[in-house]
């Protein structure tokens, strides 16, 4: 649940009206800001995720693994919802009997990356101007 400041007793008349971007909950800040932000890749592992396959053609799932720090069921859960959104392709081989998955970025991901990419530094250099 998210929580609000509060503004004190008192009649409500007498308390100061916020605008909508002020009068914004902890959880809901972001989100309210900007309202077109990808909330697939707004998620820390998704995000890690497309940031590690954006500077490499693939990679597999125990590079990511590594790389991000994570479980292979953390890994898996949102690596698959990467790739219902069309925005990572996986592939699965064997090298030899071992099973080997790898992942690559499709096009849709690269675009939707670069848009979460723009959206975010466009509210960077709006908060630096404040």
């Amino acid at each position: 649940m998210a929580r609000t400041a509060s503004l004190g007793s008192g009649n409500a008349a007498a308390r100061p009206r916020a605008s909508k971007l002020t009068k914004v909950t902890e959880a809901g800040a972001f989100e309210n800001a900007l309202p077109n932000l990808d909330r697939i890749i707004h998620e820390r592992m998704r995000l890690g995720i497309l940031s590690a396959l954006a500077v490499n053609e693939s990679l597999s799932f125990n590079d990511l693994k590594k790389l991000l720090q994570t479980t292979d069921g953390n890994l898996s859960v949102h690596a698959r919802r990467l790739e219902e959104a069309n925005y990572v392709e996986c592939m699965k081989s064997f090298e030899g009997r071992v099973p080997r998955t790898e992942y690559k970025l499709t096009s849709a991901g690269r675009t939707a990356f670069e848009r979460y990419l723009d959206h975010m530094e466009a509210l960077i250099h709006a908060m630096r101007e404040r």
